[in-house]
């Protein structure tokens, strides 16, 4: 029974690693798969999903007035797609992600998204909230923070370092910009600042 998936974690999780092997996983198996990554994203190169551990695949891009139901029904006409899975997924669009849940219900094909849940300010991004909302199966890539616990939050540094309050939620950057912390060494690097 095809359902839409949901992996989400913090930054360096190995999220786009578990892509890529599902996806591999299915290709070996001689299934045809749609791997799709954000536009905005072009750090493992335009159209690319990479990993921090070298490995990567080309795939298709989206951007966020694209259709991506259209997209995929128009693929079933050219292959017989086995799964889709998106890399980056929180930069889906609401109705994005209720395009993907038609593409579970209506063509009966699973959808496998991988993404961050919260930015640097704690805050949802709009595709990860729905989500949450619409998944049917849900599952947390852990990573930890270096005090050993499991890292839920991520902070943005600036140029000097020092993590930042403020800004735009999407700003794309690696290692060197986030860092991966559980709640408590998140509030320390944020001033635990009251949330309104």
């Amino acid at each position: 029974m095809a359902k839409l998936h949901f992996h989400y974690s913090t930054m360096n999780a190995g999220k786009s690693t578990l892509l890529l092997q599902a996806a591999h996983n299915y290709r070996e198996r001689g299934m045809e798969t749609l791997l799709l990554t954000a536009a905005v994203d072009t750090r493992a190169g335009k159209g690319r999903i990479g990993s921090r551990i070298g490995i990567g695949a080309a795939a298709e891009v989206f951007a966020p007035e694209d259709d991506l139901a259209a997209r995929v029904a128009g693929r079933l006409g050219e292959a017989r797609l086995a799964c889709v899975f998106v890399d980056e997924a929180q930069f889906l669009t609401r109705e994005q992600v209720w395009q993907l849940a038609r593409v579970v219900d209506d063509l009966r094909l699973p959808v496998m998204c991988y993404g961050l849940r919260v930015d640097f300010r704690g805050d949802l991004f709009p595709g990860s909230a729905a989500l949450l909302a619409l998944a049917d199966e849900m599952r947390e890539v852990r990573t930890i923070c270096h005090c050993g616990r499991k890292a839920t939050m991520v902070v943005r540094r600036g140029p000097d370092g020092t993590a930042l309050r403020e800004g735009a939620q999407v700003q794309i950057g690696g290692d060197e910009t986030y860092v991966s912390l559980c709640r408590r060494h998140w509030r320390e690097e944020m001033g635990d600042r009251a949330r309104r």
